[in-house]
């Protein structure tokens, strides 16, 4: 593989000549080009002369003449076309088409009074052969100039410390991306890669074209630190396999944005992105089936709770798209609402959509109801969340309120002011519970499943699903943050999975799903396979061009430590109850069969754990969803828990109703 080296040898007195000239002034630099352009004038014309009659002849008399009108009419030329305000060390082809241009007019005039009319002593050819040779001349100027001050100069001082990367794709985004580096001079590109067996060998604006199988030797050999992606039409699949490459490789990835993000023509270093982490976990988008999209959202008013989030943002995004008429925003935190009103406004004016902002919390049954009385909201989806599961588990009567009280307050006003259909966003950790989050959401689910049955005419559905890629809390963010610190990155356990999917494909699901209920349904979205974490984190370390300092490779980069499973966390998701899911209309999108209380069972064990958030009495709490018959097994105490000393006031079986409504 030696016939990959790339040397390039300056000698020392070209270096010391470059600084010189690049510290003039601008208008001395000027002037010097201008000297250099009435000096070819003359000398073309001398030459011409010598083409002409076979001998070199004096400038003088019709001679000195015709060179003297060279340099009249043609610097004239130059300075109107703007050629003297180029920046010569980083001029290329559109400078060169200019000076061209300029040439070609030069040559008609200049043809036209030494060719067409003539002068004594002149020979008419002389009109002709002179602007040809002056037009070949300046352009060997700007050319010698760009290679003597630009890459001579670039290379000595610079190109050794560049990062040297591969640009993977030697199509136009490629070669774009080339010679915006070559501008630039951020990185130093060595060569291509390409997947077309036919270019392999071949040379592109003098950079090789090399297989992608070579990859692990030319790292080796040309000290390859980066692998640019420049394939903006490729498919997920594809990204994969090159991923997996890059990970044998040990080089760090980065990316171009998507092909319509390319489309405006201009390619950049600004343009390039770390790899999303989609490319690492994600699957190809089923692009969404739009009579669903549109059935519960067009024309009609919208309503998300938690409209500030993570999935309650994307879902504002998404029901853009389908055309409201108004968009309600309902939100607790004003920064958050602020944020997503501020971004959605622009997008909703051209559309003549009404995005109204509602601080409000959703606890609050006065302030729901006005909204929904003011605004009667046709479709509302219902995000708004304590989420995070240590925080919940430390902070458990204040997730009982959000999470089971809030959704409880909200999906009781929708009956009452007869909103046609209400989504809950739910989580896998839904499922056989361990954690007060977990047991929030899945007692939010049966508040539902029971309403369902009691008031058809609002139609309830859930929506579970497992963890978004780059949510607030999630791994992903965390992991890249400790990366770029230098580490270490840290997760709680070696065997810990989850599943993961992109925030806008989860959103789209949301919406489509909802727009399958018939009331009372519990949807699973389709998840892929579960990720091991600890893989994940080893991925991201690779993927950043560092490596892994463990007991194998004690000299690594990064070391990844095992902190220990935190109060109420699983080893493992679930997205299923039972083992009896059925399709549906969308092959993303499943539906389970849950069980539940019914609601004249149901409401009085609200009240009481009303009672107990309202107190702060978590031994309650805890005692109530453990008899609740939702799976939910607690993992140990937790820290307020062992706190408190007092006893639970639960001394009535919770499957008994005492005759009261909530």
């Amino acid at each position: 593989m030696k016939e990959f080296h790339i040397k390039t040898v300056v000698p020392a007195h070209l270096g010391k000549l470059v600084s010189p000239v690049l510290a003039m002034p601008r208008i001395m630099k000027r002037l010097v080009v201008l000297a250099v352009d009435s000096s070819l004038c003359i000398l073309t014309v001398w030459f011409a002369f010598y083409l002409r009659l076979g001998e070199f002849v004096a400038l003088s008399g019709s001679a000195l003449w015709a060179a003297i009108m060279s340099i009249v009419i043609a610097i004239p030329f130059f300075v109107i076309s703007g050629t003297y305000r180029t920046i010569f060390r980083y001029s290329g082809w559109p400078v060169l088409a200019t000076v061209l241009k300029v040439s070609a007019v030069y040559g008609l005039v200049y043809a036209a009074l030494f060719t067409a009319i003539g002068f004594q002593g002149v020979p008419r050819t002389i009109g002709l052969i002179q602007p040809i040779l002056l037009a070949i001349s300046v352009s060997a100027s700007r050319a010698i100039a760009r290679f003597w001050l630009g890459g001579l100069y670039q290379r000595q001082l610079n190109l050794g410390a560049l990062r040297r990367v591969l640009i993977y794709g030697a199509s136009d985004a490629g070669r774009q991306l080339a010679n915006a580096l070559a501008n630039l001079q951020e990185m130093r590109v060595m060569g291509f890669l390409d997947d077309d067996a036919k270019m392999h060998g071949q040379v592109l604006n003098g950079l090789r074209i090399f297989s992608p199988d070579n990859l692990e030797s030319l790292v080796e050999t040309l000290d390859i630190k980066t692998v640019l992606l420049a394939l903006p039409k490729t498919s997920r699949q594809r990204r994969n396999e090159i991923i997996g490459q890059m990970h044998k490789a040990r080089v760090s990835l980065r990316t171009l944005p998507t092909f319509n993000d390319l489309a405006r023509g201009r390619i950049s270093t600004a343009d390039l992105q770390d790899l999303d982490i989609d490319d690492l976990l994600g699957r190809e988008q089923v692009e969404p089936d739009r009579v669903l999209f549109d059935k519960n959202i067009k024309n009609k008013v919208i309503l998300v709770s938690g409209a500030g989030g993570s999935i309650g943002s994307e879902l504002c995004r998404q029901i853009l798209n389908a055309k409201p008429t108004t968009l309600l925003l309902v939100e607790q935190s004003e920064a958050a609402l602020y944020q997503i009103h501020q971004e959605l406004v622009g997008n909703a004016l051209h559309a003549q959509i009404t995005i109204v902002p509602l601080l409000a919390s959703v606890c609050d049954p006065v302030r729901i109801g006005d909204i929904l009385s003011h605004w009667h909201p046709e479709t509302i989806y219902h995000a708004a969340a304590y989420k995070h599961v240590p925080l919940v588990e430390h902070n458990p009567a204040e997730g009982i309120k959000n999470n089971v009280l809030g959704t409880l307050t909200f999906a009781l006003a929708a009956v009452n002011y007869k909103v046609n259909n209400f989504v809950l966003i739910s989580t896998d950790k839904a499922v056989r519970p361990t954690n007060i989050m977990g047991a929030s959401k899945r007692l939010s689910e049966m508040i539902l499943q029971a309403l369902a049955v009691e008031s058809p005419n609002t139609i309830f559905s859930m929506v579970r699903f497992g963890n978004v890629l780059d949510s607030s809390g999630s791994v992903v963010p965390k992991f890249r943050s400790q990366i770029r610190e230098g580490g270490p990155v840290t997760l709680t356990h070696k065997e810990v999975t989850r599943y993961f999917m992109t925030i806008p494909e989860a959103a789209q699901l949301v919406i489509q799903a909802g727009a399958m209920s018939q009331g009372g349904d519990v949807f699973v979205l389709d998840m892929g396979k579960s990720v091991k974490i600890i893989d994940l984190a080893y991925r991201m370390i690779e993927l950043s061009g560092r490596t892994v300092r463990d007991d194998l490779n004690p000299d690594g980069d990064i070391e990844v430590k095992v902190t220990g499973l935190r109060p109420g966390e699983k080893l493992f998701e679930e997205l299923l109850i039972g083992n009896r899911p059925e399709t549906t209309l969308h092959p993303r999108i499943m539906k389970a069969h849950e069980e539940f209380i019914a609601w004249n069972a149901l409401q009085d064990t609200l009240k009481t754990l009303d009672s107990f958030a309202l107190d702060n009495d978590i031994f309650g709490i805890r005692e109530i969803l453990i008899n609740l018959n939702m799976g939910y097994t607690p993992d140990g105490e937790i820290v307020e828990w062992t706190h408190l000393k007092r006893q639970s006031r639960l001394t009535t079986p919770l499957d008994t109703p005492r005759g009261s409504s909530y």
